[in-house]
């Protein structure tokens, strides 16, 4: 029994450590690409990156905990349905199962989301991600630990109850990074092409983001703008002219 619970301490504390190093080194290399893309455009905020990385770092050892417990069961006792031989399902369940996973994340994502939105929840949790005004690279897991449980829990979840190749598995977690860091980030990475065409409609990038952190409301999905768009929340895409007359208050200020 206490060889269990050091074995199971032992990889909650190494994915935590995971988590830790890889939020820094995705939201550090956007920021450092925000400094050589848009110079200045963090000017004034270093008071405001520092809080936010420490609530990050808060929150990487939260989503660290039920991430090493998984990990654990799943190298201890097969108890997921993480698979790693590539032929245990056919080939067109890969892409399958990576949508499956992002559209119910986002699902999920969406309805708590807008919960953290209702005026008692945004005052216990949500306002400490909207204190970062205008958010940074450094704001994806700027979160109060009571929502940080709550976006920890879904694919952990998730692996227990649909099948998932370990490598789809990975590169789940690579877009749930790159998105929630670049929708953060102040600027556009997107071509204008894919934002403001036919695939913009139903993807969420950062413009669409923006409008969220400008307007307090609306637009509260994750990946895809289907449950704004079917809810009737969704406002549209935002301005980073008008963000940056807000950083440029902010610096000021």
């Amino acid at each position: 029994m206490t060889d269990t619970v050091a074995a199971i301490l032992l990889s909650a504390l190494a994915m935590t450590a995971i988590v830790g190093v890889r939020y820094l080194i995705s939201s550090g290399g956007f920021a450092f690409a925000t400094r050589i893309r848009h110079p200045g455009l963090y000017r004034g905020l270093e008071l405001q990156m520092k809080r936010e990385i420490g609530w990050s770092l808060a929150s990487a050892a939260i989503y660290g905990v039920p991430a090493g417990i998984v990990a654990w069961g799943w190298q201890a006792h097969g108890w997921t349905r993480i698979y790693t031989d590539v032929d245990a399902f056919p080939l067109w369940y890969l892409p399958v199962s990576l949508f499956l996973y992002l559209l119910i994340h986002d699902t999920w994502f969406y309805w708590t989301h807008r919960w953290m939105h209702q005026p008692r929840w945004f005052r216990i949790a949500h306002a400490v991600h909207h204190q970062s005004r205008p958010p940074t690279a450094w704001a994806a897991m700027s979160f109060h630990p009571v929502e940080a449980i709550t976006g920890a829990v879904v694919i952990p979840a998730l692996v227990f109850l649909i099948p998932v190749h370990v490598a789809v598995l990975g590169l789940v977690l690579t877009v749930m990074t790159v998105m929630g860091v670049g929708n953060h980030m102040g600027w556009e990475m997107f071509p204008r092409a894919l934002v403001h065409g036919p695939a913009g409609r139903w993807l969420i990038t950062a413009t669409h983001h923006e409008a969220h952190h400008a307007a307090y409301r609306g637009n509260y999905g994750l990946y895809f703008r289907f449950w704004d768009k079917a809810c009737g929340t969704d406002i549209g895409l935002g301005s980073f002219a008008a963000a940056a007359d807000r950083r440029e208050r902010a610096a000021d200020g």
